[in-house]
């Protein structure tokens, strides 16, 4: 009865924030211009560096367009404010209100994210993705649609999850706008939203192998393609995805421990 309770609130929040954004779809439908022109940008770039070549780091033209595609529907698929709105509430005094209801904020907030990235499905997903296919012919068929959808599932879970870590600093900084934003360019770059992480040296890539950031873009980009490879290590398509899973349950132990740590040193009139 309990998960039936906590499942009822979960949808409504995720409900009445799709119907909020929904009242608002003009500003989300704008993002559908950037994805498209940074892929066109890459398009040019490694059309250029793939001239005479069949492939560059184990990945052929077609694989580096995929790769590339997939990556931006998985941003649009995993995007996360949830650090900027944090911080917003604890530097105005507003997370007050929070602190007094029974469910934790981390919850409402993964709620919130649930219904705002539903109605981005059909918003920008869903026509990023036929402009994909059917103008730029990039083939955006997964290898296992299973595996794929778990994996992105997880992605939209890590995401959200590092980026509520770096907005529960603001307990203790309370302006953490200049760490948000190093932090934030730090995660994209070692994710592999700018370049295949094999791309990178190989002493680079062992320490990226043991940060969470790759399982946000690069490694249910590669499973979406169907081989992952990163500092030599080649996993088939299950063992990458659980590998994603058992890091998505560190991840999250950590930013349980944190938000107690923080609730503990929160104080508020009235509280």
């Amino acid at each position: 009865m309990a998960v039936r309770r906590l499942a009822a609130v979960i949808r409504a929040i995720g409900f009445a924030t799709y119907k909020e954004w929904a009242a608002f779809r003009s500003h989300m439908a704008a993002s559908l211009l950037v994805g498209p022109v940074l892929f066109l940008v890459q398009v040019f770039i490694w059309h250029a560096m793939f001239e005479g070549r069949d492939t560059i780091n184990g990945l052929t033209y077609p694989q580096m367009l995929a790769y590339y595609g997939v990556a931006t529907l998985i941003h649009y698929v995993s995007f996360d404010f949830a650090d900027w709105n944090l911080q917003m509430l604890v530097r105005s005094g507003k997370f007050v209100t929070f602190a007094l209801r029974p469910l934790p904020h981390w919850l409402f907030a993964l709620s919130q994210k649930i219904g705002h990235r539903s109605l981005a499905l059909w918003i920008e997903v869903l026509p990023v993705m036929a402009l994909f296919i059917f103008v730029f012919g990039v083939n955006m068929k997964p290898a296992a649609p299973g595996w794929a959808v778990l994996s992105i599932l997880l992605s939209f879970l890590m995401n959200f999850m590092i980026n509520y870590c770096v907005g529960l600093t603001a307990f203790w900084l309370v302006r953490a706008e200049g760490v948000r934003r190093v932090f934030l360019l730090l995660k994209d770059v070692s994710a592999g939203v700018f370049v295949p992480l094999t791309f990178f040296p190989e002493v680079l890539q062992k320490l990226l192998l043991f940060l969470p950031f790759q399982y946000i873009t690069y490694l249910p980009t590669r499973v979406y393609i169907g081989d992952y490879e990163l500092a030599g290590i080649h996993l088939t398509i299950a063992q990458a995805v659980g590998l994603q899973a058992a890091a998505v349950a560190v991840t999250a132990a950590v930013m349980l421990l944190l938000y107690g740590a923080a609730m503990r040193r929160f104080t508020g009139v009235g509280v």
